[in-house]
């Protein structure tokens, strides 16, 4: 008996013998410098070419399937327009400069200026005109999300906008 009993206080003495050693292993990580853990970078830069701030909510969903990405930029000089056109996919653009204005299918005038970000759905039933109504050139950083193979745009007839340009 004095035998089991003795075993049963060794093992009851170990048990916060492990807790100990686990604290103190946990202690001691507090002391290990966060930098040990990451690798510094070298031979790297990088230049922010346009930000742009969205009104709302950007809603982004790429396309089914495997998806084209195209970083372009577009002018558009003063007095000049886009035409009518559609997507296949969503595109995320960025106004670096001027004010852009955009007629969308239901006719709705949408103004977007210098510093701020906007998302063209994609699909037939958003086909719209961008128009540069200013004195200096609209420049827009745009980044497409197209569906694999697809064009950067499609040709649309204009909406029925009445006097509305």
């Amino acid at each position: 008996m004095r035998t089991a009993r003795h075993q049963e206080r060794r093992g009851q003495q170990r048990r916060p013998g492990k807790a100990v050693v686990i604290a103190g292993c946990v202690a001691a990580l507090g002391f290990v410098p966060a930098a040990a853990v990451a690798t510094p970078g070298s031979g790297v830069s990088g230049t922010v070419v346009a930000e742009g701030t969205s009104v709302g909510k950007l809603k982004v969903k790429a396309p089914k399937g495997r998806t084209d990405v195209t970083f372009r930029t577009i002018t558009v000089e003063p007095g000049g327009s886009t035409g009518w056109h559609t997507h296949r996919g969503q595109l995320i653009a960025v106004v670096k400069s001027g004010t852009l204005t955009r007629t969308l299918d239901d006719c709705t005038v949408e103004v977007t200026s210098a510093g701020t970000s906007f998302i063209e759905p994609s699909g037939t039933k958003h086909r719209h005109v961008g128009r540069n109504l200013g004195t200096e050139p609209v420049v827009l950083w745009v980044t497409y999300l197209l569906p694999e193979g697809s064009p950067l745009s499609d040709d649309a007839a204009a909406a029925d906008c009445g006097n509305k340009k």
